[in-house]
């Protein structure tokens, strides 16, 4: 019916798992479904075919032609990632609680999914919730009067729908990030397109300007600034007249200002693709989870919206403190980052041993100075490959009455779940920032004598087609 790259228009009339729109198109062997990423049901969409298959095709969407009569326009600038920013929050959690329900239903065979459902937890917050963002340059930009591209521009905002050369530059706040910031972010490109060197050019990876990355702390309500530039023309780069252009832009708000030069063709951001220098303040931001402070640096993993992680977390310690937990038994936090679980554990019950392990050693130095600055005890961290270190301490198989898990997206690779299984810890908690793994990993744990005993959602990201999951896993 379609080929590969092909460009259409398409009908959206459901919604699935992941923000995925539903096209169904009638045929005489019934209907064709396209997969639509980020499109929502009523609307009129032009995407591009990206896979196709005998039943089915996955689509990348390009443009909505005609809004969904469910939404209600926002006074933000609509960017690729807050694709439901004009749908009402109460319409949105409602179809991702129903789509992720069927994935658990689906995915890890549960029936009657509903009966251990415990509660869906909404954000605090529905705009400007989000503690980081990250915003890229691009001299190739976007017309939205002409909707043509516009070459040798100097754009800074986000990636157009559909591509990765073409560059949106915002012109007013998302919704999703600090108002105040976005709000001078134009003022920022303004200054930088003033000092004549280039933007970065995606496709031919040359130019100057590749990306600003943002922190912002909501408990000390400021910024933390880094600039991702390349090396060349680096001499006619005034660094010393930005910084005192983002004083006196942002005045007490700013916290740091970080430069980093990074000549790797990737288009990625991250420091440690180059060589970093603080121009002004500090290089971290502090921000506070119930009552505890955690040091976050540019490159830390913390919690993208921290007031809602403060309901996820409680929900998580609320599993594993429903019973008691006996004095000879331990707690395990796996993928622990920076500790913040694990030192809620403690704060929350600090006569339990607490043991937290992950791969990242930034984020174990991270975790064990923020231990220190909360006066947390009782609490040990490793850094080290979870699989790696649970077959080097042979002597905690028996000894855990409840691990906490919070792996990345791609869930737990087989074998680490496995050794997981051998220390038959009693109770596993496991929150997700993606319950489609999170169900494939729950049939493993089904298999080997695990029940699941509680399952919550958790809206951390509205406007989006994500949601987290936290399931309590009982051994029987």
């Amino acid at each position: 019916m379609f080929n590969r790259g092909e460009i259409v228009e398409l009908d959206i009339h459901d919604y699935s798992f992941g923000g995925r729109g539903v096209s169904k198109i009638a045929t005489e062997q019934g209907n064709f479904i396209v997969f639509v990423d980020n499109a929502f049901p009523g609307q009129k969409v032009k995407v591009k075919i990206d896979v196709k298959r005998k039943r089915h095709a996955e689509a990348k969407l390009l443009e909505v032609i005609e809004r969904s009569k469910l939404e209600v326009l926002q006074p933000f600038q609509e960017i690729s990632g807050g694709p439901y920013t004009h749908v009402p929050i109460e319409t949105q959690q409602l179809y991702k609680k129903q789509s992720t329900l069927e994935v658990f239903s689906r995915l890890a065979g549960i029936k009657n999914v509903e009966n251990i459902f415990d509660t869906f937890i909404s954000s605090p917050e529905t705009f400007f919730y989000r503690n980081k963002m990250e915003y890229s340059f691009s001299c190739i930009g976007h017309d939205f009067e002409t909707g043509n591209d516009v070459d040798e521009d100097f754009a800074l905002g986000f990636k157009r729908r559909g591509t990765w050369w073409k560059v949106e530059s915002l012109d007013k706040p998302s919704g999703l990030f600090d108002e105040e910031w976005e709000t001078k972010l134009k003022k920022v490109r303004e200054f930088l397109k003033s000092t004549n060197l280039p933007a970065w050019h995606p496709p031919r990876k040359e130019g100057f300007f590749r990306h600003i990355v943002v922190r912002k702390s909501f408990y000390q309500n400021q910024l933390l600034i880094n600039l991702v530039t390349s090396s060349s023309n680096l001499k006619q780069f005034d660094r010393e007249a930005f910084t005192r252009f983002l004083i006196d832009l942002l005045g007490d708000r700013l916290a740091g200002f970080q430069h980093t030069i990074n000549d790797n063709v990737a288009d990625r951001s991250k420091i440690e693709n180059g060589k970093c220098a603080l121009l002004y303040g500090v290089p971290i931001v502090i921000e506070k989870l119930h009552g505890l402070e955690f040091e976050i640096s540019m490159e830390s993993f913390f919690q993208t919206n921290p007031k809602s992680a403060e309901l996820l977390y409680n929900k998580a310690l609320d599993y594993v403190f429903d019973e008691e937990i006996l004095g000879d038994k331990v707690l395990m936090d796996m993928f622990c980052g920076t500790g913040t679980i694990g030192q809620l554990l403690a704060k929350r019950n600090s006569n339990v041993r607490i043991v937290g392990v992950d791969i990242v050693e930034e984020a174990i130095e991270d975790a064990k100075r923020n231990a220190q600055r909360n006066n947390i005890s009782g609490i040990e961290f490793f850094a080290a490959d979870v699989g790696k270190f649970l077959k080097e301490h042979p002597n905690y198989i028996n000894k855990i009455q409840t691990i906490v898990l919070d792996p990345p997206r791609a869930g737990i690779a087989p074998k680490t779940l496995n050794k997981l299984i051998e220390l038959n810890a009693s109770n596993i908690v496991y929150i997700s920032c993606n319950p489609s793994t999170q169900a494939r990993d729950a049939v493993t744990l089904f298999q080997s004598g695990y029940q699941m005993e509680k399952l919550s959602f958790v809206d951390q990201f509205p406007h989006t087609g994500h949601i987290e999951s936290v399931a309590k896993f009982k051994k029987m």
